[in-house]
């Protein structure tokens, strides 16, 4: 992480724990983030974006911060709103995955932790790939941002978040039991805001459909090459 990733990261944290208004976030200067320097701007990438907008995640953080970010960039607006969105659950994953994780090591049962059983490890070891997953989808889908066309990466980042999110907030409340239901603990606001992330900006039938058609356009050999093609592009 570059130096000026780190800073804006520990800002957004700070911020984003004690902002209760917008005012406080356009105060901070996020909605120049991807405004170059010469024009006043932070003259942030896409990575830059994907890092704030994933501790907007981890925060649970109300405010709407991507559309502060992201609404003075030009793109298409379905695009611009599924990028946010796998942003935000990665970093709302990451965050019930250490809730899962906590309550596993302190709750006991038949006289011993949770997380010594068997069956509750790999629930938590599945959970841990799917926010893994949703976190590589997202830091993917900047990169192809930040080189000007990232229709496929974003399609893809897109469903691949939805299905995680189906996953793992089941066994998170799982792992949970039923406290996690409960009003005063706090994991049922984050599993709620990313069963409505997976339906916002497409579902999964609208990115299937729309990732399903862009494969059949490039036909077999099309898509090895155009695959390798972005790949190579990000490499480089």
């Amino acid at each position: 992480m570059s130096e000026n990733r780190s800073l804006l990261c520990d800002t957004a944290t700070a911020v984003l724990r004690e902002a209760a208004d917008m005012h406080s976030l356009e105060e901070a200067g996020f909605a120049t983030l991807l405004i170059a320097e010469a024009d006043g701007g932070f003259g942030g990438d896409w990575g830059d974006v994907f890092a704030v907008l994933r501790i907007a995640g981890y925060e649970g953080s109300d405010l709407d911060i991507a559309g502060l970010i992201l609404d003075p960039v030009a793109g298409d607006s379905m695009e611009k709103g599924a990028f946010a969105k796998v942003c935000l659950a990665a970093g709302a994953l990451d965050r019930i995955l250490e809730m899962a994780i906590d309550y596993v090591n302190t709750r006991e049962q038949f006289g011993r932790p949770l997380a010594r059983f068997q069956a509750v490890q790999q629930s938590l070891a599945i959970l841990a790939v799917e926010a893994a997953a949703v976190n590589s989808a997202g830091a993917g889908a900047a990169l192809a941002l930040d080189h000007g066309d990232a229709t496929f990466e974003i399609a893809a980042a897109k469903l691949r978040t939805n299905q995680a999110i189906g996953v793992g907030t089941a066994i998170a409340h799982q792992a949970h039991g039923a406290i996690g239901f409960t009003r005063e603990y706090p994991l049922h606001p984050f599993t709620r805001r990313l069963n409505q992330w997976r339906t916002d900006n497409g579902n999964d039938r609208y990115w299937s459909e729309k990732l399903g058609a862009a494969v059949v356009a490039l036909g077999t050999d099309g898509l090895w090459e155009e695959i390798t093609r972005r790949s190579d592009r990000s490499a480089g």
